[in-house]
């Protein structure tokens, strides 16, 4: 096949690439990552090109704003025009949307249920549900309110959020999985809970239910962070005991923790830089 016609499939699968455009992005995300203004030669040197290579690329860069250069120093940061396509970017973004592709890859690549929630007026609430490959028999379905801190999702966000938002789902006593118990406890219990949820997020990145509330169904839960840190949306996976185990570095907690970190950097949160696009 000539370079023509290849060159013409790729363009009719959608696949046509510029490189130079690739080339300029990866200096755009060199910047992106830095924590200051960058020298030339180390900024190259970040997008694995020659110094010679590179400056003609921040020429233009710098003509339409996209990067600025000190003139001192001669470092460079990004600049205005970038900063508007960012804050565009987050403008637009949809935390459902980044993560469905995201839990829809977790649910086929494991075959457990997969389920996405976020925070509600009422605490957690399922927003997603995929479900396993195997049947699984769960009291769970689009817009089931989870219990705080007696299901791997509710002590995920309880993992991240304020206390006092956490404390005001708990004064509502709502749920089908156990919240109304929790809600009626003794405040030190409830206070011993929230710091044992707190654990496992520091020391695990998850929330876990390890048999409860329903017996013989296991989940791991991680939250989505957004790019001002806060819990987005929550991702979990959950299945039979025999078929999802309960250890903290298990496979399916290992896959939900990099879902997580997936979703994550898609909203702009902590994680690896997904691209120059805003994708969801």
């Amino acid at each position: 096949m000539s370079r023509q016609d290849k060159d013409g499939d790729d363009e009719e699968r959608g696949q046509r690439a510029v490189q130079s455009v690739e080339v300029g992005g990866r200096l755009l995300l060199a910047l992106s990552r830095s924590p200051g203004p960058m020298s030339l030669k180390d900024l190259a040197a970040q997008a694995g090109l020659p110094a010679s290579r590179a400056h003609p690329y921040l020429v233009s860069f710098g003509r339409l704003r996209l990067i600025e250069q000190d003139t001192v120093s001669g470092r460079y940061a990004l600049g205005a025009a970038a900063l508007q396509l960012g804050l565009a970017c987050l403008h637009q973004l949809d935390p459902l949307r980044a993560a469905q592709p995201v839990a829809e890859e977790l649910a086929r690549s494991t075959g457990h249920a997969v389920a996405l929630a976020v925070w509600g007026n009422l605490g957690p609430t399922v927003v997603r549900l995929h479900e396993a490959r195997q049947p699984l028999h769960v009291a769970m379905r689009v817009g089931t309110v989870m219990s705080v801190l007696g299901t791997a999702t509710g002590r995920a966000f309880a993992g991240v959020l304020p206390p006092e938002r956490v404390h005001e789902a708990l004064a509502f006593g709502v749920g089908p999985l156990g919240e109304s118990a929790v809600a009626v406890a003794p405040a030190a219990e409830v206070e011993a809970e929230l710091a044992s949820a707190r654990r496992e997020m520091a020391e695990h990145g998850l929330g876990r239910a390890n048999g409860r509330p329903i017996p013989g169904v296991n989940a791991f839960s991680a939250p989505a962070l957004d790019h001002e840190g806060q819990p987005a949306i929550v991702i979990t996976a959950l299945d039979h005991q025999d078929r999802l185990a309960a250890d903290w570095d298990s496979a399916a907690a290992r896959a939900v923790r990099a879902a997580a970190a997936e979703i994550s950097a898609r909203l702009g949160g902590p994680g690896q830089p997904a691209g120059l696009t805003c994708a969801g």
